[in-house]
């Protein structure tokens, strides 16, 4: 990295333009920041406090919240900053420690939600070795592979990324350390980023969605050839909750990333990059709660028992 590059901080303009409706957006993004905490936090210990739910499924779930609540870390505080005092410096250094951990945990989440699907497909196409073939070991070599390959995928971009020369103005036209908006505010070539974006990058998001396919194609032809009713409709819940998230995170990264240039639109960028980098976060725990009556059960109990053991502190 040259000493230019460590030494000029860059500015994220965000949503800088919108005036006076700041304060009220300011409000919507903290509400969310809070929601994203308060359920994820809610998940990980229904989870933990369950052995009813200290299963496979479960268990990637939780790895799914951790992920949620870092990865809503990584960008909604300075976009608070941001909407509430206007553009927001970052440093060099800061803006891209912040493009890595968004990159790892944007591509860990993709991941998990890959191993998830197969976990579904397991366990409804192959449920008497589901317990053998979803072991503890390989429960853990799954969510370890996950979060090796994303940290060096992330470290590849950041690293090829860091040494790019950039203007002197660095006004980025977003609300954080974007791939695609430090791209375009380097004047010197960026032939090898965009390159691993358009070859490498496919291979860590739409593997995994090809994968998510694959299993839910194998999961419609099990639960079709069920006998009874109330099978098919306890296979199609345990997956509709998944679906619909993978539709949220994976439908608007694929957009944002693997797109013709000639559609580059930096205010409509903002708007779809807050759908998986802002919303997903916060409706994972919920959906997955409040569609899952196990989930459900517990969080009563556990709440319940909170309040009980506080009237007796009083």
């Amino acid at each position: 990295m040259e000493r230019t590059n460590l030494t000029t901080d860059f500015t994220l303009l965000g949503f800088s333009d919108l005036g006076y409706h700041r304060a009220a957006l300011f409000c919507v993004f903290l509400v969310i920041y809070v929601l994203t905490w308060t359920g994820n936090i809610l998940l990980l210990s229904a989870i933990k406090v369950s052995p009813q739910l200290h299963t496979p499924m479960y268990y990637f779930l939780g790895n799914l919240s951790f992920v949620d609540i870092c990865f809503s870390s990584v960008t909604l505080p300075k976009l608070l900053n941001g909407v509430l005092c206007g553009r927001t410096v970052i440093s060099f250094l800061g803006c891209f420690l912040q493009l890595y951990f968004f990159v790892s945990l944007g591509i860990t989440e993709n991941f998990l939600l890959a191993v998830m699907a197969f976990d579904r497909c397991l366990a409804i196409c192959n449920p008497l070795r589901y317990s053998i073939l979803m072991s503890k070991t390989m429960q853990s070599g799954l969510v370890g592979g996950c979060w090796l390959l994303a940290a060096l995928h992330s470290l590849l971009h950041t690293y090829t990324m860091s040494h790019l020369t950039f203007r002197d103005d660095r006004l980025i036209e977003h609300f954080f350390c974007d791939m695609t908006s430090l791209i375009k505010l380097s004047c010197s070539s960026a032939f090898v980023n965009e390159l691993l974006i358009y070859i490498e990058g496919p291979v860590t998001i739409m593997v995994p969605f090809l994968l998510i396919l694959v299993s839910y194609v194998l999961i419609a032809r099990a639960i079709f050839k069920l006998k009874t009713s109330t099978g098919r409709s306890k296979a199609f819940s345990s997956c509709s909750s998944h679906l619909t998230m993978i539709s949220l995170f994976c439908g608007t990264i694929i957009f944002i990333y693997f797109r013709p240039p000639s559609i580059y639109s930096p205010t409509y960028d903002r708007l779809v990059s807050i759908v998986y980098a802002v919303i997903t976060p916060m409706l994972n725990p919920f959906i997955y709660s409040l569609r899952n009556q196990e989930v459900k059960n517990t969080l009563v109990k556990y709440i319940s028992q909170y309040g009980t053991s506080l009237r007796k502190e009083k």
